[in-house]
């Protein structure tokens, strides 16, 4: 029974916090979602028109899924809803299926929520987890800053006040060069107005309420209400200029009402269609929300468990497919809103939903005048947050493979689309990683004098000896690598006409696949027919359990010994290894590398 209970709280960690709420928590809870309430209503509405959807979808996006993370999630306070990353992805994928402003595209939206929600609750079950570890930091960045740059210049068309669509940089630049002169000068005036606004805000209030006295708390507050005073302002002004009677476009009527609850009519050819994209939504929804929910974690010295993560973002985005949202995951800014207005659980989760759904059933019909402009203002000033141009440059100076692909992964996400860009990004990562462990470093080690430790002779002064090739490899032995051991190994006993033993020190190698193996066996006849013997030394123990259920070990010519210094006094402890007789002391006076040898290769 207690076994059963342990895998309920596993699948069900509010289980583990409800136990211990209490009136504290209470109140910590609901003082958080009031302030992202406030914050979320005017994103929810902007990241909907960022996907090409109704603005209320962003708002059904916003109740459902937080309710769902809350009872599988395992971060406390990790708000999840519509991201600006994923609503671009949305709009791409969904955008090559039906056209915006139709039944089709929402139902297509519909569907990827599911199928993403679908994906991310069997790879929690299966514990699949480590897929995202194939998207490497840089290509996030690098996918993360273009998106960033995408968006915002997507949004750029709802400043102007002209039709000016596009999926690429490209695309989006023509289009807006080809209707300059259509530009509606009301539209800019409040765009601008509101983008400048915004800025100032997220940049300057905070500290200038302090300066002006006000308390850090209420300052904090009231910097993270900025966007609900933007909206507040702009609709005043649209109501009382008659914008709308001047070409502004407005959001329009907003359907008051909870969403409707259900699956939609969902084709075969539609989920096929949408599998591949729905997959690459998952898994950077997942990397971005997790990554988050781990910082926050941390700072309280709590934890999270990814693939439960995989389960409570899963089910989050089957929530919102079915009350007619679309893909949802963990969002940066409202969770670090979340964490720092004081919240304690996941209820404050479901507060917040509380406050969506009572938004979206009364105050829907005082957004009616809200200028589209005013939205896209919301969005340009939290994506380009997204924007790390220093990241780029520490990358570059780092490592410039890496760097490859980084911008690999920006240019083709700029110039062909998010889907492309991530899959280039993901594909240069591998292939970059297959090839450097391909050829893996390998170094031919000495014992530094007077220690039991040994270092690669092109960087220390060593002590060696002519007769012993010692040869440290640094990566795993696999297929990819196994020839290349050969060849180097080949390579160094050619070099050395008065060799007897090869030692290979395999401290640094965790797994021997069935190739590299085979390479072993080879190198050890070749070896044996030159009179010389293999060696290995610092065998892993889960290593060496697999070698003992192969033939390798019967065959081997030489001795696994427990470490390389162990190897080495073995091998010279009876002969005179430089022309000296042995000293009074038993120590022998091996040959030393001289420091000219030094290199920084």
């Amino acid at each position: 029974m207690g076994g059963l209970a342990r895998r309920i709280n596993g699948y069900l960690p509010l289980t583990d916090w409800a136990r211990t709420y209490d009136r504290t928590t209470l109140v910590s809870d609901l003082v958080a979602a009031v302030i992202v309430t406030i914050m979320l209503i005017p994103q929810s509405l902007a990241y909907a028109m960022l996907a090409g959807l109704p603005p209320e979808v962003g708002l059904y996006a916003s109740i459902l899924p937080l309710v769902a993370y809350a009872l599988f999630g395992t971060s406390r306070t990790l708000a999840v809803g519509p991201v600006a990353v994923v609503s671009l992805m949305t709009a791409s994928a969904v955008g090559q299926i039906a056209a915006q402003g139709t039944t089709d595209y929402l139902i297509a939206a519909i569907v990827l929520a599911l199928l993403s929600g679908a994906m991310l609750v069997l790879m929690g079950l299966f514990r699949l987890g480590f897929l995202a570890n194939f998207l490497s930091h840089p290509v996030i960045s690098g996918f993360i800053t273009a998106s960033g740059l995408l968006i915002a210049a997507s949004q750029l068309k709802h400043i102007l006040g002209v039709d000016a669509g596009g999926d690429t940089l490209p695309e989006i630049v023509f289009a807006l060069a080809r209707a300059a002169a259509r530009i509606n000068l009301y539209t800019v005036a409040i765009g601008a107005g509101a983008l400048a606004f915004l800025y100032f805000a997220r940049t300057r209030l905070k500290s200038l309420l302090i300066g002006l006295g006000v308390a850090k708390r209420p300052a904090d507050l009231m910097t993270k209400a900025a966007p609900i005073l933007a909206v507040v302002m702009t609709i005043l002004i649209a109501v009382a200029l008659d914008l709308g009677g001047k070409g502004v476009a407005l959001v329009g009527t907003i359907p008051q009402g909870l969403p409707a609850f259900g699956l939609p009519q969902i084709s075969l050819d539609l989920v096929a269609t949408l599998a591949a994209p729905a997959f690459l939504i998952s898994i950077i929804g997942f990397v971005e929300s997790v990554s988050v929910a781990q910082t926050l974690a941390s700072k309280r010295r709590q934890r999270i468990v990814p693939d439960q993560e995989l389960i409570g973002l899963g089910a989050a985005n089957i929530a919102s497919g079915l009350s007619t949202g679309y893909p949802v995951t963990g969002g940066f800014a409202r969770s670090v809103v979340n964490f720092d207005a004081g919240a304690e659980t996941p209820a404050a989760g479901v507060f917040t939903a509380a406050g969506i759904a009572f938004a979206t059933l009364f105050l829907t019909p005082l957004l009616t005048s809200l200028p589209q402009a005013t939205l896209a203002a919301t969005i340009i000033v939290a994506v380009l947050s997204l924007v790390d141009l220093k990241a780029i440059r520490q990358v570059f100076d780092y490592s410039k493979a890496d760097f490859s692909a980084m911008a690999a992964t920006i240019l083709v996400t700029l110039l062909w689309g998010v889907e492309p860009g991530v899959v280039a990004g993901v594909a240069l990562s591998l292939v970059l990683h297959l090839y450097r462990t391909s050829k893996p470093h390998m170094a031919v080690v000495g014992l530094v004098p007077g220690t039991e430790h040994f270092r690669n002779v092109e960087r220390h002064q060593v002590q060696i000896d002519p007769h012993i090739l010692s040869i440290r490899v640094d990566e795993s032995l696999y297929f990819a690598n196994s020839r290349y051991l050969e060849d180097r190994i080949a390579e160094l006993v050619a070099e050395r006409p008065d060799l007897r033993h090869v030692v290979l020190m395999c401290s640094a190698v965790n797994t021997i696949d069935a190739s590299a193996l085979e390479s072993l066996e080879e190198i050890n006849h070749r070896l044996k027919d030159a009179g010389i013997t293999f060696h290995l030394t610092e065998v892993k123990g889960p290593v060496m359990d697999r070698l003992k259920r192969a033939a390798f070990l019967d065959h081997l010519t030489g001795t696994v010994y427990l470490s390389q210094f162990e190897a080495f006094r073995s091998l010279t402890e009876e002969r005179d290894i430089c022309g000296h007789a042995p000293s009074a002391s038993g120590d022998h006076d091996l040959c030393s590398l001289p420091m000219e040898a030094r290199t920084t290769s």
